[in-house]
């Protein structure tokens, strides 16, 4: 289960300038049944529930007090409950040198449906000291448009009128212990979305246009507005080093590019520390670094001759730095039990994000395996 929680004052819903206060509880769990010596299946099924004081601002006049980007109001907006069912089923060689998987994706809210499917292989050589894997996945979503309020009834307001997305992806993964005591690994991942690719309920303010105001809320103009294609690539890499029997260091980079605009740089570390045979903490920090996309603006800097914006702040050029915490038990003996569970580990994290755009974020979560006997 984990809980999140952020705040910030750049809300996409009301044009990049409002509360984007938001918490999220999301229970999950992952039941994992050895079918044979061979086959595993992996069933992870979950709910995320939320609120937003952002998102209720789809309609911001459906409140109890006047409208205003930075206080939240009640409507049917404010909060959703989205629901996840994921199901994998694995096969293992007689001789455990290739691993081969399928799984089937289903996600379902309000506004959004999705499905989603994929495999991967892997293969090991060199007695198990090297690996490779492909792995590849599709995502066929459609959206149930929503549009903000002000905007429904125009005229002039032009909807879209394809509400489908899809997104392919390809992985590649090579991994190989290079000693005793250090691993490194390499993956490069390519992704291909077409579709819908804008969000439907954020707005966009356009500065040669006069600003129509309601109460303390400024209307949109139109919304945030995205070429229907993006290609991503991604290459990543991790050293892990066995410092001695107590401390391990783990290491990783990633580079970031698409065809957007963005370029980003992802580095972080992780020292996992072992107090005792059980017991182990794991502080970690996470950087990351990001250029704007082509057709980011701040609130009501879009001009209206431009044919895509967004006033959506995760793409615009930011740094970011993340600080993290863990605590982990393990008991591979399972010696207690909870009626056939025999309890394996129980893992708590938290991790505190900060934005220099102004965002915060915390996350809270925690893990029980058990195995049955």
């Amino acid at each position: 289960m984990s809980y999140y929680t952020q705040d910030g004052d750049n809300a996409a819903v009301t044009g990049g300038l409002g509360t984007e206060e938001l918490t999220d509880l999301t229970p999950t769990i992952v039941v994992s049944v050895p079918l044979n010596d061979d086959d595993v299946l992996t069933i992870d099924a979950g709910i995320s529930a939320y609120t937003s004081a952002s998102s209720s601002n789809v309609n911001p006049f459906d409140g109890d007090g006047p409208a205003d980007p930075f206080v939240a109001s009640t409507g049917a907006s404010e909060s959703d409950v989205l629901a996840t069912f994921s199901g994998t089923y694995s096969h293992s060689s007689d001789d455990r040198n290739s691993v081969w998987s399928a799984n089937l994706t289903v996600a379902s809210e309000y506004d959004y449906f999705s499905l989603g499917f994929g495999g991967s292989y892997t293969r090991l050589f060199n007695e198990k000291n090297t690996e490779v894997s492909i792995k590849a996945n599709a995502f066929l979503d459609t959206w149930n448009a929503i549009y903000p309020s002000e905007l429904r009834s125009l005229p002039s307001f032009v909807p879209f009128d394809d509400e489908s997305r899809n997104s392919y992806s390809v992985g590649l993964g090579f991994s190989q212990i290079l000693s005793k005591k250090l691993q490194g690994s390499l993956s490069l991942d390519l992704i291909q979305q077409e579709g819908l690719l804008s969000t439907p309920f954020q707005r966009v303010q356009f500065a040669d246009v006069q600003d129509v105001i309601v109460q303390q809320f400024t209307y949109a103009d139109d919304i945030e507005r995205l070429p229907d294609s993006r290609f991503k690539i991604a290459v990543g890499g991790r050293l892990h080093y066995y410092l001695n029997e107590i401390v391990t260091v783990r290491t990783f980079y990633r580079y970031y590019s698409d065809d957007w605009g963005i370029n980003s740089h992802t580095a972080s570390i992780e020292i996992p520390i072992k107090i005792s045979d059980k017991l182990t903490i794991y502080p970690s920090y996470r950087f990351y670094t990001q250029t704007a996309a082509d057709y980011f603006a701040a609130f009501n800097q879009h001009l209206s001759i431009q044919q895509f914006y967004t006033s959506d702040y995760d793409l615009s050029d930011f740094d970011a730095n993340q600080y993290g915490f863990g605590l982990s038990y393990t008991d591979i003996f399972t010696k207690l039990h909870i009626w056939k569970l025999g309890l394996k580990s129980i893992d708590l994290r938290f991790r505190q994000y900060e934005r220099d755009s102004g965002l915060s974020s915390s996350l809270f979560s925690g893990g029980f395996n058990f195995i049955v006997d």
